[in-house]
């Protein structure tokens, strides 16, 4: 798989992280994934929303005409439609741009979440000493992020922060500038967490968590 990120880029991320640990005391894992999902159901959804605009078009046709179709006609008219259908579900399999015009944003979201919450558990992020794991994944088909931090970052990274965090991030997101969108995160969640990490028993002073960013292809 190519990389989605570059070496530079990489080694920039890694040596904010390893700041934002020392000053928050939370072990940070951020994440990039190309797709969350396969999201089978899109080439359909095409297929019915091109075949249908296809089909009323023939009615209308058929509708201010007075001559009764021949059954050559009615063959050009069914290939027609499903030559619409067909066409924007092939589309949506060769652009990924064009395919994200039908998918809905709660499905996104409900996917990113649950792959985040997958890959959490996957890379074991909640076995640090005072469960400060915290991950910040992009997913960069649906161009959404997460943050989840670990219930040791309860009592100091409530949902106003995270959502905050993620607001910060969307512009970034939208633009596809994946390395200032994880620069973003992490600054404010750093603002976030510094003030109640400052001397706080929560900095062990150790690495817990590999700095390594996580890339992965997806689902």
């Amino acid at each position: 798989m190519k990389p989605i990120l570059s070496s530079q880029d990489r080694n920039r991320l890694q040596e904010r992280i390893a700041d934002a640990e020392k000053r928050t005391g939370a072990q940070i894992v951020l994440a990039v994934v190309r797709r969350s999902d396969v999201y089978a159901e899109l080439p359909w959804i095409a297929f019915a929303l091109g075949a249908s605009l296809a089909g009323l078009a023939v009615v209308l046709a058929d509708a201010f005409s007075s001559a009764w179709p021949s059954r050559s006609a009615l063959l050009i008219q069914v290939a027609a439609i499903l030559g619409a259908g067909a066409l924007p579900a092939l589309l949506t399999v060769l652009f990924p741009g064009f395919a994200k015009l039908f998918l809905a944003g709660h499905r996104a979201e409900t996917e990113v979440q649950q792959y985040a919450e997958s890959l959490f558990l996957r890379k074991e992020l909640s076995a640090t000493a005072g469960r400060t794991g915290l991950l910040i994944l992009v997913s960069l088909f649906e161009r959404r992020v997460i943050v989840l931090p670990d219930k040791g970052l309860d009592s100091r990274l409530g949902g106003g922060e995270t959502r905050a965090a993620i607001a910060a991030m969307k512009p970034f997101l939208a633009d596809g500038k994946w390395t200032r969108a994880l620069e973003t995160g992490l600054d404010r969640l750093i603002e976030a967490l510094e003030p109640s990490a400052k001397g706080g028993p929560s900095r062990t002073g150790r690495n817990e968590l590999p700095d390594q960013i996580i890339e992965e292809k997806g689902v």
